[in-house]
């Protein structure tokens, strides 16, 4: 028997995130060496990606990794681009890529009154 496997598809990460959220609170992602356990990104705060838009990285990972990992985050001691590739990778994990919300759309109806 053959098995071939290709790329998962845009839904097919969206389901796996999904899945991801209904079987545990985290996602593992490597970062600086380490697994790490980390909230998915459409669970973050406000006030977890405030800091890190700030720059307030520790309080950052502080916020949104697991408890138990956050030690890994201070013995990694990760570069600005290993914080940028764990970003994305915990987001495509989650399912959705950040900046990327499926949010409302706008109507396809006019909304001017005649």
């Amino acid at each position: 028997m053959t098995v071939t496997t290709t790329a998962p598809s845009p839904t097919d990460r969206a389901t796996a995130g999904q899945e991801t959220d209904a079987t545990t609170d985290y996602v593992t992602v490597e970062l600086a060496g380490y697994p790490v356990r980390a909230l998915p990104s459409q669970r973050w705060r406000a006030s977890h990606l405030r800091a890190l838009n700030s720059g307030d990285l520790d309080r950052f990972a502080e916020g949104v990794l697991h408890p138990d990992d956050v030690d890994a985050w201070y013995e990694g001691d990760p570069t600005q681009d290993e914080i940028g590739a764990w970003v994305a990778q915990v987001a495509e994990a989650g399912g959705e890529a950040l900046g990327k919300s499926s949010g409302r759309s706008g109507s396809s109806k006019s909304m001017r009154k005649r």
